[in-house]
Formats: C-alpha cells, structure tokens, sequence
C-alpha cells in the first residue's frame, strides 16, 4: 500500500503491541496532523505507554473490534488472526485478498514496507529455520560488503526505516505466515524452506495457512529468485506459481539453513571464501538445539523454539543415541504427534517428562504406538509435570553421566510461559542452578 493511499482515509492500527506501536510512530511522522485510530484488546493502564497525542482515538477493551467498520484501511499487527476480524467487517470477504468490502482494506506493516522500499528485499519463510537463515544470510551479505539490515519477524519492525532508505540498501526480512497474509507485493529474492501444519489456533485449516506462505512468491517476476527445499513436497509443488528463476536446495535442519544462505550469496556474487569466513564465525542462535553445558556428566540442550513435532524429530535425529531424556508438550494448537510417537519409539531415550496440555496427547500417541510392539524402545517411562524448575531436578534424577537430556517440546509455550524464550532460559537457569559445570 502506497502512502498517499493513507492520506485521505480514515486509517485504524490494530493491535498496538512493539509492531503496533512502531506503525503510530511512523504514520505521526508522515502525517503529523492526521487522526489516528488505535485499537487494543488491552485498557490503557495495561498497555504501559506514554502517549499525549490530541489527534488519536482509542479503542481499548474486550469491545476493541467494534471500532472496524468505521475504518478504512485497518492496519493489522501479525498477532491479530482473520477469523477474529472477519464478523466485524463492512462487508464479510476473503482476508486474503486482503477487502473488507465498501473501500475497506486490510493491510500490514510488511505491505507498507514492501510497497514504499526503494531497496531490495530478501524474503525468508518456512515453519521452521527461517530466523538462523535470515541471521546466516545477513552476515554473508555484511561480509560481502553490502549495507545490509535485519529486520522483520527476527529484526526490528521496519517502517521508520524507510525514512533512511536507499536503493542499494539490502533488507534481509524474515517473514511469518501472518505477516506474508497481506501482501500483494513479493521480494525480490524469496527463499521458502519448508511448511508443516502449524498455528491450528490462527487459520481455519492448513490450506489457509500455506495459502498465506505462498505470498512470498506468489507475486514475483521473471527478474527475480525464488530458492526452494526441493524435498518438502507441499514446498516443490507450489512452487510452480511464480515467474522467478528457480533455485532448489536441499539438507536437514542447519545444513538446509547454510545451503539457502550460500544460494543468497551466489546471487550477490559473493566469493566462496568470504561466504565460509561468514558461516564459520556465525553463532547458533538461542533457544535452536543450544548446548546449554555439560553438568554432572550429563549434556543439556535448549530446543525450546520446537513448537511442532517435525522440529523435534530433527532435533532428536541430530542428537543420536546418547540422547535419553527429553521434556515435550504445551500450548494445544491440534497438531498431530504419531511421527515423533514413532520416533520416540525408535530412539533410546528413556525418560519423557511431560508439560500439559499437549503433553497427555503425546504421551496417548507413544502408547498407541507401543502396543503390539516386540523390539524397539518399549520401557519408556512418562512423568507429567507443570514447572520447569521440577522437570530439570527431575532430568537430573533420571539421566545418566554421558547421557543426554533434551528440551524440545513439540508445541507452543502459551499456556504455561510467556513464549518459547521465557520457556528456554528458565530451562537453562535451573540447569545451572542443580548441576556444577564440569567441562
């Protein structure tokens, strides 16, 4: 959406958390007399800003979407789902499209960003890898010598960036399905990784879901790059709808990261030897298969950025047999547990400690998968749990010296933690806390 497009309408931020926020801050700049309406599932004192502005409208509370139908253009934060906007709308249609009917329209940050950038953008998406990818290729790019930013789902928001920016600008944008669900404009390069059924809560099916991940590609031109794993079958066969050259890569977890990240750098004709200085200095990032420490003998490792089952499958496949005991289970978004059960079944791990809610349902889909068995992993023992600081005392009872334990629960962390990092970092506090470092 172009900017004189917001000029004249009547225009509505939905959801006023650090995105939300960012979009007021930009849009006061550009229109410094413009009414602005703010709407918020939270009252003003919870919202904990300091904003003195004549020309806002709030619209706070458990009655926040009311205000949509006298909008239009309704600038949607990520976090805010379709379903929850759809009854409230003019004129019901298909979100998206991205109408709300009688001139109504709903757009993002992301759109906004990717109608007014004047520099190019390199699009990273996929259920999971994409925030390691978008780290990996921003510093390929930054050892290459471009004036690269990190922005997006794992950066900063984008919008005051655009006051800055310049044609040889390079904006490495790590893109969630809910920030691809608006956009009618694809990046120049698009590198889509992989899809797995996720966020249950959010869309109404998976089709909703991969329907939104296709607007990374969906849009490009024949000048453009679409990089794609050839070995996710729903991945390779969508791929067919954009006009770009096409670029197939392949490998399992971080190796599949490093091959999108040095396609990238292929493409800004970067030298083979700066690529690897770039990917031997990178750090894994926090939270993804992180080697706590090793404590007691025992090896510790932090996955807690595993919020679906195929993620842990890798992470399980990635630690091999010395792997014993692991902590699954959270947030319940109706994904399906029988490939990990079968997994857990195949491995040596021994002792599965289990968070609700999901974790009940994970442990029925080991059972279930247990029966009728006469070799394999059988004498799996399961214990249910609700704090982390009694699953890492109770991991240190049941693992052994020279033995692994693994925290990747194979959901999201909503219902017990604030999110996946809150989750990760008590998981390594208590860690530290009951074991000495002895290596």
């Amino acid at each position: 959406m172009r900017l004189n497009e917001l000029k004249k309408a009547r225009v509505l931020i939905l959801g006023f958390g650090r995105e939300g926020v960012d979009t007021f801050r930009f849009l006061r700049s550009v229109f410094p007399e413009k009414v602005l309406g703010i709407a918020d599932r939270l009252k003003m004192k919870d919202l904990r800003l300091k904003i003195k502005d004549r020309n806002i409208r709030w619209h706070l509370g458990e009655k926040y979407l009311k205000a949509i139908k006298n909008y239009d253009i309704i600038i949607k934060s990520p976090g805010v789902p379709p379903k929850v906007i759809a009854p409230y709308l003019r004129k019901k249609s298909s979100f998206a499209q991205g109408y709300g009917g009688q001139r109504q329209k709903i757009t993002s940050q992301t759109e906004i960003f990717f109608e007014n950038c004047p520099g190019k953008i390199i699009g990273i998406t996929g259920t999971k890898g994409k925030s390691t990818t978008a780290s990996l290729i921003y510093k390929i790019l930054k050892e290459g010598g471009f004036k690269v930013h990190l922005v997006g789902n794992i950066g900063k928001p984008v919008l005051n960036l655009l006051f800055s920016a310049k044609k040889n600008d390079v904006y490495v944008y790590e893109l969630s399905s809910h920030q691809l669900l608006t956009l009618k404009k694809s990046p120049q390069i698009a590198v889509f990784l992989n899809i797995y059924p996720e966020h249950g809560d959010y869309y109404q099916n998976f089709k909703e879901y991969l329907k939104a991940k296709q607007n990374i590609y969906r849009y490009q031109t024949k000048n453009d790059y679409f990089i794609y794993n050839k070995e996710d079958k729903n991945v390779r066969e969508n791929a067919k709808i954009t006009k770009a050259k096409k670029i197939p890569i392949k490998g399992k977890y971080y190796s599949l990261n490093i091959a999108a990240a040095k396609a990238v750098g292929k493409i800004f004709k970067i030298p083979a030897k700066k690529i690897k200085v770039a990917i031997e200095k990178f750090k894994p990032l926090p939270h993804r298969l992180e080697f706590v420490g090793k404590y007691k003998g025992i090896e510790f490792y932090n996955d807690s950025l595993a919020t679906i089952p195929e993620a842990t499958i890798e992470a399980i496949d990635a630690l091999g047999k010395n792997l014993k005991t692991i902590i699954l289970g959270g947030y319940e978004r109706r994904q399906d547990f029988k490939n990990l059960a079968k997994k857990i079944l195949e491995s040596n791990i021994k002792t599965v400690i289990l968070f609700p809610t999901t974790g009940e349902r994970i442990w029925q889909a080991i059972q279930k998968s247990s029966r009728g068995r006469v070799s394999g992993n059988t004498g799996i023992r399961g214990i249910f749990l609700k704090e982390m600081k009694e699953a890492v005392k109770i991991a240190y009872q049941k693992t052994k010296r020279g033995e692994i334990c693994l925290l990747s629960p194979a959901s999201a962390s909503f219902n017990l933690f604030k999110d996946y990092k809150e989750r990760g970092n008590l998981f390594k506090k208590f860690v530290k806390l009951y074991g000495q470092k002895t290596s």
